[in-house]
């Protein structure tokens, strides 16, 4: 990889240990909840999930919305529902009153499967579901709300891995008490690189100063959104706006008077994931079709 040329490296090997770890998962429940990361509303879904999922039913959470204005998901949960066919629901890291109408949503959608499996002379069965997403989109933290009142493990179910734990959420609801991780199969680079600002790729496949500039390249284009990063930083205008504009103004200095690009483009990075120069949503709304 050139130094000054940004390009996010994959694994191929890693990418298909993943997809066969996420399938074994996949073919042991009834419904699906994928998690997306809301600053990142269609960057975060995995296009290719439904050759995965077959005729399984989904349930999409745009989570972490907490770090994102509210008002502005309105049109991205119209858009996903209209691209998906899926329900969607806002979730965030802290709140846990979304959970009642996750447990509906997954019950309702799971109805059909355990009519089925009825109608073969079975008998009714709790619905069985797993949470899923790209890496650090909040799935562990979805996970321990459906299960901070109900810690009953319910064990391995016949034919499946002894190590496939579940836990009973409630008298209809079973969850797989480990994440399904999504495979970072991803030859788009500019999605790849928005998904590497939320910290949904390994650190590994990418240079940080690159992104960092990166990330600076799209919040310049957004006034709404430089107007935060000038006031966070104290800049005293759009011109400074740059990892060399930050350190200087930050008198993050090393070799005499150069600025240490490194150490601001890691501090960059850290503040926008942590939500703290403010709330940003990086996919744009214009470049989808909402019109039918």
């Amino acid at each position: 990889m050139k130094k000054d040329k940004l390009h996010i490296q994959w694994y191929p090997g890693h990418i298909a240990k993943a997809e066969k770890a996420l399938k074994e998962k996949l073919n042991l429940v009834d419904i699906v909840i994928e998690v997306l990361d809301a600053r990142l509303p269609m960057s975060s879904i995995y296009k290719n999930i439904e050759k995965l999922l077959g005729d399984k039913p989904r349930l999409l959470l745009l989570n972490k919305s907490d770090l994102v204005e509210r008002y502005e998901l309105k049109q991205w949960t119209d858009l996903i529902e209209k691209e998906t066919g899926c329900p969607v629901l806002v979730t965030d890291t802290k709140s846990f009153k979304n959970v009642p109408q996750i447990e509906k949503f997954v019950q309702k959608l799971s109805e059909p499967r355990i009519q089925a499996l009825m109608a073969k002379g079975l008998l009714r069965r709790a619905a069985r579901v797993v949470v899923v997403g790209l890496p650090n989109v909040g799935k562990s933290s979805i996970i321990n709300k459906l299960t901070k009142s109900s810690k009953t493990k319910v064990g391995a179910k016949a034919g499946v891995t002894r190590q496939q734990q579940w836990v009973r959420i409630n008298p209809n609801i079973e969850l797989l008490d480990t994440p399904g991780i999504i495979p970072m199969r991803q030859e788009d680079q500019i999605k790849a690189t928005k998904l590497a600002f939320v910290n949904c790729v390994s650190e590994n496949a990418y240079a940080a100063e690159l992104i960092a500039k990166e990330l600076l390249s799209i919040i310049i284009k957004k006034e709404k959104y430089a107007n935060q990063f000038i006031k966070y930083y104290k800049l005293d205008n759009i011109d400074e706006l740059s990892i060399e504009g930050i350190a200087l103004k930050r008198n993050w200095i090393r070799n005499g008077a150069e600025p240490d690009t490194e150490r601001t483009s890691q501090y960059v990075l850290k503040d926008f994931r942590d939500g703290t120069i403010g709330k940003f949503i990086l996919d744009d709304i214009e470049d989808y079709d909402l019109n039918p």
